[in-house]
């Protein structure tokens, strides 16, 4: 008989659709890739059985109240939920919710929080000297809210307390957390399997950040910027010296350089810098191409070069990157 894992997500008014219906894919994926050895039973629960209305107005049904759950669980997954306000998005800390998982928390092998469920870990205790992340837009509240939790708002997930803690990032990042879960429990090649059955482009790792370098920058008040760093990343490989992206701004170079980090936040080589550290991130992450191949395709001319980058923007060197990240596939 195949081990039972027995997963209980909380469900309550509002969550969010995805970080429920997210992981309980991956778990079922695991299932059937393992010819149901995985053994995993995912169970709904909410403050009482039945209809639980999510943020994307679709009805989940929960299997049990909280009160019928008990100490047998395996897995703990808690999501979240968000109130739109005029300050912007603030994570939902039903009380409630906190005192159950606060209550069961202790019996289950291991919690994870999806999103915004890290508010609800942390307004448990759980988190109190730990590292945590959340979806970028709340990590500011969680560090405001609970200033015993150091908030770590880059990482797609971070797992701490000897491992039973997971904390993971916003939305399709609930993919990511789940299938680190399941490689704990089943092996990276079951892992592999799920993802390639969800044809996610990568199985991507804890620490890899939230966002690309075109994404992790805000819109400008200046299109002509926006359509600068648009165009930067698509040519990695020219000259995009701060005289170079002037010339092309028809800026005089001290201007243009001003306004960039205005706009941007950051100078004009710390951003080209960055763009083509992404591209160098990608190739180590899924090709074999050695060290000179990626240099020169990410724009960064040399080894030597690609190596200095990577201790100023990474701290750490690409070779140890590799062998933390690299995804195998075979």
């Amino acid at each position: 008989m195949p081990l039972t894992h027995r997963v209980v997500v909380a469900v309550f008014p509002d969550v969010d659709l995805l970080d429920v219906t997210g992981p309980a894919e991956v778990f079922a994926l695991a299932n059937r890739e393992t010819g149901g050895r995985a053994g995993y039973r995912v169970r709904l629960a909410g403050p009482a059985a039945g209809a639980v209305r999510t943020s994307a107005g679709v009805r989940l049904l929960a299997d049990l109240s909280f009160d019928e759950v008990g100490a047998d669980v395996d897995t703990l997954l808690v999501p979240g939920a968000v109130d739109l306000t005029d300050d912007g998005p603030r994570a939902r800390v039903d009380p409630a919710v906190v005192a159950w998982v606060k209550d069961t928390a202790p019996h289950a092998r291991r919690v994870a929080s999806v999103c915004v469920g890290a508010h609800v870990l942390a307004a448990a205790g759980l988190l109190d000297g730990r590292t945590a992340t959340t979806h970028w837009s709340t990590a500011a509240q969680l560090a405001a809210d609970h200033p015993a939790v150091t908030v770590d708002p880059d990482p797609i997930f971070v797992r701490t307390d000897r491992g039973r803690l997971w904390t993971g990032a916003g939305i399709s990042a609930c993919l990511d957390l789940a299938l680190a879960l399941v490689a704990e429990d089943q092996g990276e090649q079951t892992a592999l399997a799920v993802a390639r059955q969800l044809v996610l482009y990568l199985k991507r790792q804890g620490g890899q950040s939230q966002f690309s370098v075109p994404l992790g920058r805000s819109a400008t008040s200046r299109r002509d910027i926006d359509e600068l760093r648009l165009w930067i990343t698509d040519h990695l490989d020219d000259d995009l010296s701060t005289g170079a992206l002037a010339a092309r701004m028809c800026l005089s170079e001290r201007h243009f350089a001003r306004v960039f980090t205005q706009e941007t936040g950051t100078s004009p080589a710390s951003y080209v810098e960055a763009a083509r550290i992404e591209v160098a991130r990608r190739l180590l992450e899924t090709t074999d191409r050695p060290l000179d191949r990626v240099a020169a395709a990410a724009g960064l001319g040399s080894v030597e070069t690609l190596h200095r980058a990577f201790r100023r923007q990474l701290a750490t060197t690409p070779v140890a990157y590799r062998r933390r990240f690299r995804t195998q596939t075979t």
